[in-house]
């Protein structure tokens, strides 16, 4: 019983220093008004006058206010061939409140900050390679069976959305960050591949799981924050904070004769 407490007491500890540590170091504000906060671009993703080959990206970036003490919000963005912007596909909880459905599909700019926090990019995948994944991208965004549901924890959420449409796009293979609350949250059954593709997970609600995969490592879901450690490339990842070890991970390779480029968000 002993031995217990202390387990439990050590992964409580674990759970909640991320967060605490991401507002302590000013990674995450308490402050700001969302009708006010910054909205405007900052200039990542490839300006379509200049870029007329179709782009697949996914983003993230921290959470509104005390939420980002914990995780982020992200999205998928898509242009075709020749289109004169972006069509950005993302969840947004405060639509259910009207009766619309939670996913919204915009033409927005994809590399907007998100309230004031600015973006990160998770993927980016051009010309023909990507091409081949934007009307499935879309149908999969059609798809989504919680459109009428949003909780901000343990989900379904904005990161269920993407985890989502990740798991049907063959070719979207992706490790997201282990910040995205709600990732984890199964839209069928307890067992699914992991987001990357190189792997599986065991969940009960998002609140209860495990990750082990080549890309991801190994993560363990409690309560629906997620921690654990990355073999292929030496990391600890911890709620809050996320990734802690390596540089970025940037794994670059040609398909097609075009240029595909992961990121793997780090702290």
């Amino acid at each position: 019983m002993k031995s217990f407490l202390v387990i439990l007491s050590a992964l409580l500890v674990i759970l909640a220093a991320g967060p605490i540590l991401a507002l302590a170091t000013g990674q995450v504000s308490l402050e700001g008004d969302w009708r006010t906060a910054n909205r405007d671009s900052v200039a990542i993703a490839p300006d379509p006058e200049f870029h007329p080959e179709a782009v697949v990206q996914v983003y993230a970036a921290r959470a509104f206010k005390w939420r980002g003490a914990f995780g982020v919000h992200t999205w998928i963005a898509v242009k075709d061939q020749g289109a004169a912007g972006y069509e950005v596909h993302e969840v947004i909880g405060w639509r259910m409140r009207s009766g619309r459905s939670v996913v919204s599909t915009s033409m927005r700019a994809p590399d907007a900050r998100w309230y004031g926090a600015e973006p990160e990019l998770l993927f980016d995948l051009r010309g023909e390679a990507a091409a081949a994944l934007i009307e499935p991208i879309r149908e999969a965004a059609r798809g989504y069976p919680h459109a009428d549901r949003y909780e901000v924890w343990p989900g379904p959420n904005s990161n269920t959305f993407v985890a989502h449409v990740i798991r049907e796009v063959p070719g979207l293979d992706l490790e997201l960050p282990v910040t995205a609350i709600g990732k984890d949250y199964l839209a069928d059954g307890f067992l699914a591949r992991a987001p990357s593709g190189t792997g599986y997970q065991l969940n009960v609600g998002g609140i209860l799981g495990v990750i082990a995969a080549w890309d991801e490592g190994l993560e363990f879901n409690l309560l629906g924050l997620s921690f654990g450690i990355d073999v292929r490339d030496p990391a600890i990842k911890l709620p809050g904070l996320g990734r802690l070890g390596a540089g970025n991970r940037q794994a670059a390779h040609a398909q097609n004769g075009t240029q595909s480029v992961t990121y793997t968000t780090d702290t």
